[in-house]
C-alpha cells in the first residue's frame, strides 16, 4: 500500500519561501502514470489543488500560484518536494501530499496525513 508522509518547517514568516517534502514508500514515484500532487486547505476553506508532478517529471501548476510554485523531485529518495515562495499569512494552511490520478484532489486516492503551516512573523 502506498504511504505519504510530509515534512517541513510549521512556521515560516512573511516574505519568506515554504519548503515542504512529501516521502513515499509502496511504489516509486518514477512509474505508473500518476500525479504526485501537492493540497492545501486554509482554515474555514475548501481543499485547493496546487500542483504536481508526473512521473516523468513534467510538472503541472495551479494558475493562481504558478508564479511562486515549484515542485521537483529526488528519485533517489522516492520524495518529491513543494517550494512556495513570497508566502504571506493567507498561505496559512494545512498541506498535504497525495497520489492523484488527474489534476483535481477529488481524483486523489492516497494522502499524507498533513502539516500544518502558519505564516506568521
Amino acid at each position: 500500500q502506498v504511504q505519504l508522509q510530509e515534512s517541513g518547517p510549521g512556521l515560516v514568516k512573511p516574505s519568506q519561501t515554504l519548503s515542504l517534502t512529501c516521502t513515499v514508500s509502496g511504489d516509486s514515484i518514477t512509474t505508473r502514470a500518476y500525479y504526485w500532487s501537492w493540497i492545501r486547505q486554509p482554515p474555514g476553506k475548501g481543499l485547493e489543488w496546487m500542483g504536481a508532478i508526473g512521473y516523468s517529471g513534467s510538472t503541472y501548476y495551479s494558475p493562481s500560484l504558478k508564479s511562486r510554485t515549484s515542485i521537483s523531485r529526488d528519485t533517489s529518495k522516492n520524495q518529491f518536494t513543494l517550494q512556495l515562495s513570497s508566502v504571506t499569512p493567507e498561505d496559512t494552511a494545512r498541506y498535504s501530499c497525495a497520489l492523484c490520478v488527474g489534476l483535481d484532489p477529488k481524483e486523489c486516492y492516497y494522502w499524507g496525513q498533513g502539516t500544518q503551516v502558519t505564516v506568521s512573523s
